[in-house]
């Protein structure tokens, strides 16, 4: 586990790496195209300023955006002891619960650490599951938390913005820009980078989110001693659907399954590895525990 947040720290300083070297690099060709080394510097200062933005405004976006309502115990006793509960067994801080009233079978984590952290689950996911499968679907989602998993996408979301904001400017100034001011294959290069930095981006996002689904998968079979109840949930969502009536692609990484709708090429840019895959390590490693 203490590996796992290590290993979760050093990977937010490599990805803050590779997307100040693709925000630098599209600051370059501003600079270039322009003339003007100023817009480097510039491309910086907005990308770490909107990044900054994100990491602190991202929770509340995300609850607000998914129509997330707060709740105390009084008012859902059952999801409130069993993150209660999960909480004393790992001696982690209480995170405020959060209730979505959708029927899809779901729920996520977010915050910037365990000490400002939510934990949300809809209303579909409390009715179908049962005590069991709820605290092994709790127990992965406080698993984010535990490993740092929620600081490290709260990062990723809001350099993944940064990008998106400054290769958008990117293009609609080569739009405007008389053509003889630089050279052909200048423009060219500017129009491919403004195109390809933010599905470079994405697919970064893509890579990362996977990996940490695995790994909360992990840590909720080490916290509850019971992967099976994990594989049981994984089973009955596969079975009812994890999609949302709310469709929001900019949270969908946040979620336990894919909260979206889609078609093939949208499962392949999903966020969130196959459930068989996941069913099948935690049946691996069911045996060994």
């Amino acid at each position: 586990m203490y590996s796992a947040i290590a290993a979760n720290k050093r990977k937010t300083l490599l990805i803050m790496a590779i997307f100040i070297v693709i925000i630098s690099g599209l600051g370059w060709i501003f600079s270039t195209l322009y003339n003007a080394p100023s817009f480097l510097y510039m491309a910086l200062i907005i990308g770490g300023v909107y990044a900054l933005v994100q990491y602190f405004a991202a929770a509340k976006i995300a609850l607000a955006v998914n129509g997330a309502r707060e709740i105390q115990k009084s008012d859902n006793p059952r999801l409130y002891r069993t993150v209660e509960n999960l909480c004393i067994t790992t001696g982690m801080p209480m995170p405020k619960v959060y209730i979505i009233d959708d029927p899809g079978l779901n729920a996520f984590a977010t915050g910037r650490d365990p000490a400002h952290a939510v934990v949300c689950a809809t209303v579909g996911l409390l009715e179908l599951m049962t005590d069991t499968e709820l605290e092994a679907v709790m127990a992965h989602e406080l698993g984010h938390i535990q490993n740092y998993d929620i600081r490290v996408m709260m990062i990723v979301f809001g350099l993944v913005s940064a990008i998106g904001f400054i290769a958008d400017m990117l293009m609609h100034m080569l739009w405007w820009r008389d053509e003889e001011d630089n050279s052909p294959w200048m423009t060219a290069i500017g129009i491919a980078a403004a195109i390809l930095a933010p599905i470079v981006a994405l697919f970064v996002q893509l890579a990362i989110s996977r990996q940490r689904e695995y790994l909360a998968d992990g840590t909720s079979a080490m916290t509850t001693r019971h992967p099976l109840g994990l594989v049981s949930a994984l089973k009955k969502i596969e079975a009812h659907g994890s999609s949302m009536r709310r469709q929001n692609a900019l949270t969908a990484h946040l979620f336990f399954a894919n909260p979206l709708k889609g078609n093939a090429i949208a499962k392949l840019l999903s966020t969130h590895p196959p459930i068989a895959d996941r069913i099948s390590r935690l049946e691996t490693m069911g045996t060994k525990l």
